[in-house]
């Protein structure tokens, strides 16, 4: 798997640009040689950038960092969560994830690129990185922030000249279309946008017996984990007397077996060492506190390996137990390998998480299925295949840790549209014989076997993670909104502790032997029926005995008509069955050709007709596969989907479209075939043959 940088509006990015695609490099450097100052026209200073439900209040200003002080700077004494001051949109989640990202310098400054400033080089433009559904997007802004009253109204630092956190919150709400966009949310949806990774939330209270464990694979493999005690209704952050405080993110920092001696017992006690982001003298009181007896009871030497200090600097560390008693919530963001690329050569030694990645869609009437629920439809959505060989290092139990998270995509960016999160879920089966099950798996195997593992509930929430320990073996991962036919793209996301090999489940693309029942009987009404069609072409042809695509079309009628109920067959469709069988590229079909073409054409009408059960002349495109598979067609999901956007109408296909259809997947499958005779599925084309190849047909 390749994980893209990409441009905002680059192809792959998600996004659509109204002009060029935008590069932070090219219009800094345009702009410093005009002498101008950036603005960006594809978040322009106008009221439709902040809200989109209403207008904004009149004494809204936009105003450039050097019109609201006189040495502006990106950052002031560095970044810190002091410099994340909230304003007057409702985006506190974003706030704390900030707050989280500045520390850890690494995923900091590839969020917040370090290749700017107000000092050098200054034009007016800069820009942030966001990881969205697999990229990571670089997203360019001008300075111009809203004001009222010459301060800022959003996002903001409490040094009056430091601007790197409300240009941040603008170049996130560019990405999500407005600031209006960014209202409601929650920390771990933004942690994932910063990082690539994969969130857990564990309540405390129903943390499994083994979390401990969790916690310190977490802490190898480089995971951002914050813990918190619930807020007090009526009292905003509220001390406790063991000196902890209510309704506030710490960090943790360290997760650690330490070894401990008395004169009694020796053995390893479970520590956590926590940050206070405050950074002052309010830090935990009790066992293991700065200071505190316990530290007697540890060597020199492991002191010196913890890199104990007893300063007020809101450090400090617990015990796990005591942890356990007295906080009640932890989040973990498990990091993308991929975010942890930058990391320093002396920390490599830490692990990381092992991750596959593929992208869907759910579409009506043809991958959009539904929950369990809906047996006769469950089977459509798209199925992935995963393959656990190797067992966790240490597990007593032989198995293997897999966390499954399954995102919905560009949701939040649609609300103006009315589109909210759709509610999602998946579930897990097992497959005891896989070589030996069709793919993908069909109802009947969802009629007789249970899931393995699903998600705790179906949510409408971005994104739905969950851990499960599963025996070695291969599994199939089936994601899925909860209603049928709901629309919507997703990314699918497994980490393991070790390799995985994941793919879509799902048929290889090719052509094979129509089935029996729809293949051309030869009775004597079927004769006769030929030969009134050969007749009819002899007379259309002439001399030479070849016809065009508009004579075609004459032959199809004629011959069509008498069985479909449709308005004939269209000369696009016509074109492309003449494309398909010129071999000498004359434009024309030669009766050789023609007949080749009428045999194909024979047993595809058969099955429109097994499918055409109400004889409605159209097929429902939930039944498009079926059909086109009778007809000899494997394909997959993704061709699937855009045979039903390209031929579907409404959820029906008419007969002239299935044909149409058919032509082209035969056309293209046939021409691929050709340039890979060794069946490597590789071909080359050079530039000229394949927009030629591709136009004629």
């Amino acid at each position: 798997m390749v994980i893209l940088n990409c441009k905002y509006g680059e192809r792959g990015s998600g996004f659509r640009p109204k002009g060029e695609v935008q590069d932070f490099v090219k219009i800094r450097d345009r702009c410093l040689q005009s002498g101008t100052l950036f603005e960006d026209p594809e978040f322009p200073a106008e009221d439709s950038s902040i809200y989109y439900s209403r207008r904004c209040p009149g004494s809204m200003e936009w105003l450039r960092p050097s019109e609201l002080c006189d040495q502006p700077r990106l950052f002031v004494e560095g970044a810190t969560r002091f410099d994340v001051v909230q304003g007057e949109l409702g985006d506190c989640w974003l706030l704390a994830a900030v707050a989280n990202l500045t520390l850890n310098d690494s995923l900091f400054y590839r969020v917040v690129p370090n290749d700017q400033s107000f000092v050098s080089d200054y034009a007016g433009v800069f820009h942030f990185r966001f990881w969205q559904y697999g990229r990571w997007v670089d997203i360019v802004v001008d300075d111009r922030l809203p004001t009222c009253g010459g301060r800022l109204v959003f996002m903001h630092s409490k040094h009056h000249n430091e601007f790197w956190s409300a240009l941040l919150e603008k170049a996130y709400a560019k990405l999500h279309g407005s600031y209006e966009a960014l209202k409601g949310g929650t920390a771990c949806e933004a942690m994932e946008d910063f990082t690539g990774g994969v969130t857990e939330v564990y309540e405390l209270d129903k943390a499994p017996s083994n979390f401990y464990r969790i916690l310190h694979k977490a802490f190898e493999r480089w995971s951002l984990m914050s813990c918190s005690i619930e807020p007090d209704p009526n009292i905003l952050e509220m001390e406790l007397p063991n000196g902890l405080i209510r309704g506030h993110a710490y960090s943790i920092t360290k997760v650690k077996l330490v070894e401990v001696q008395t004169p009694r017992v020796r053995g390893k006690i479970p520590l956590l060492r926590i940050r206070n982001p405050w950074g002052n003298e309010c830090e935990w009181r009790g066992a293991w506190s700065d200071r505190s007896p316990e530290w007697t009871l540890i060597s020199p030497e492991e002191k010196e390996a913890l890199g104990l200090r007893f300063d007020a600097d809101g450090e400090f560390w617990i015990s796990y137990k005591d942890f356990m008693e007295n906080f009640q919530r932890v989040e973990i963001c498990n990091l993308n390998p991929d975010s942890l690329d930058d990391e320093p050569l002396t920390k490599k030694s830490k692990k990381k998480w092992e991750m596959s990645m593929f992208e869907g869609s759910w579409i009506k009437n043809c991958t959009a299925g539904g929950c369990r629920n809906f047996i006769d439809s469950f089977w459509m959505n798209p199925q992935f295949r995963i393959v656990l060989e190797d067992v966790d290092d240490d597990d007593d139990d032989d198995l293997c840790t897999v966390i499954v998270a399954l995102m919905q995509k560009n949701r939040r960016c649609k609300r103006k549209m009315g589109q909210e999160c759709l509610t999602i879920g998946f579930a897990i089966y097992a497959l005891k014989n896989p070589d030996r099950l069709p793919k993908p798996l069909p109802k009947v195997f969802f009629q007789h076997n249970a899931s393995v593992a699903r998600s705790n509930t179906f949510i409408n929430l971005r994104e739905v993670s969950c851990r499960f320990k599963l025996p070695q073996g291969t599994y199939c991962i089936i994601p899925s909104s909860f209603d049928p036919g709901e629309e919507g793209d997703f990314v699918l996301r497994v980490f393991t502790e070790k390799r995985n090999n994941m793919t879509e489940y799902d048929e290889d693309i090719g052509l094979t032997q129509p089935d029996a029942e729809v293949q051309i009987q030869e009775t004597e009404e079927e004769k006769s029926k030929d030969q009134e069609v050969k007749d009819f072409f002899a007379s259309i042809a002439g001399e030479d005995l070849e016809v065009d695509c508009y004579e075609l079309q004459e032959i199809l009628d004629f011959a069509l008509k008498k069985e479909f109920t449709f308005d004939g067959f269209s000369l696009d469709v016509c074109r492309s069955m003449v494309a398909m069988m010129d071999v000498d590229r004359s434009g024309k079909l030669g009766l050789e050709e023609f007949k080749h073409l009428w045999t194909d054409i024979r047993t595809w009408k058969n099955v429109f007709k097994q499918y055409d059960i109400d004889h409605s002349g159209s097929l429902n495109t939930i039944e498009l596969r079926a059909a086109l598979h009778s007809a000899g067609y494997r394909l997959n999901f993704h061709v699937l989907r855009a045979l039903v956007l390209r031929y579907g109408k409404k959820g029906k296909i008419n007969f002239d479209d299935f044909i149409m259809c058919a032509v082209k997947l035969k056309t293209m499958i046939e021409t691929f075939q050709e340039r890979d005779p060794r069946k490597t599925l590789m071909a080359t084309f050079t530039l000229d043959e394949w927009v030629e190849k591709t136009m004629y047909s």
